[in-house]
């Protein structure tokens, strides 16, 4: 039983310090003030949108792509501003858009610098009309 237990333990072990270590390389830029704009509603109305969008960067490139902010933000609010209604209020739609802008910021920042740097794009916060 002791030998059982102490195995377990060493496997726990290895486990937590090995997502340790990966989760240590990554760091995450939030844009700040949150991402306000307006999309394509229907009956000649503008709706809106406010946004938390956070970039997931591996350590050593967050200051270049805080650099690249200012570029990426108005990407993003391009993106979204060229949506309809629809697509911004339903969760597939939703998901679309992220992944749309995943890949451009991705693109912009391999124009700039030769690299995408983001691993991953996440919108934390998403509020409509």
């Amino acid at each position: 039983m002791f030998k059982y237990l102490s195995l377990f333990s060493l496997l726990l072990t290895l486990s937590t310090s090995a997502i340790s270590v990966n989760a240590g390389n990554y760091a995450y830029y939030g844009f700040e003030p949150d991402i306000v704009t307006n999309y394509v509603a229907s009956k000649q109305k503008v709706g809106y949108v406010r946004l938390t969008v956070e970039l997931m960067v591996e350590g050593d490139n967050l200051t270049i792509v805080e650099h690249h902010a200012p570029l990426l933000r108005d990407a993003i609010i391009s993106i979204i501003g060229q949506q309809e209604e629809a697509k911004v209020k339903s969760i597939k739609g939703r998901s679309d858009i992220q992944l749309e802008c995943e890949e451009q910021v991705k693109e912009l920042l391999i124009q700039e610098t030769g690299e995408p740097l983001v691993k991953k794009l996440l919108f934390t916060q998403w509020l409509d009309n």
